[in-house]
């Protein structure tokens, strides 16, 4: 089996340490997966929002209750549904970015 031999402007890489070049590529991983975790969580948080303040109108309209109370609870129960999601959202990104430190500082 002949062996392949790069092209001379290729960037020579060595395989031979593997461990390290996992571990890099695991922290990168990492880090970008935080990233995006913040992302999806504010998108969960919308679709949230904007389901309990549908239901609460549709409810409402369909039960045949006055129009403005109906919009004035859909958009409180949205509003407040909002305000919790970003409350939790927060607190929980917080806790992430405490216990990355806690493991930093314990690694070293």
């Amino acid at each position: 089996m002949a062996r392949h031999t790069p092209h001379p402007d290729q960037l020579p890489l060595n395989w031979s340490d593997n461990e390290a070049i996992e571990i890099i590529v695991e922290q990168r991983l990492a880090e970008r997966f935080e990233a995006e975790s913040f992302q999806w969580r504010f998108r969960l948080v919308m679709i949230e929002t904007v389901m309990m303040g549908l239901l609460v109108l549709v409810a409402g309209l369909f039960l045949e209750q006055p129009t403005m109370m109906v919009l004035r609870a859909s958009l409180i129960i949205a509003a407040s549904c909002l305000a919790t999601g970003l409350l939790l959202l927060s607190l929980s990104a917080g806790t992430a970015k405490l216990m990355t430190r806690l493991r930093r500082r314990r690694g070293q």
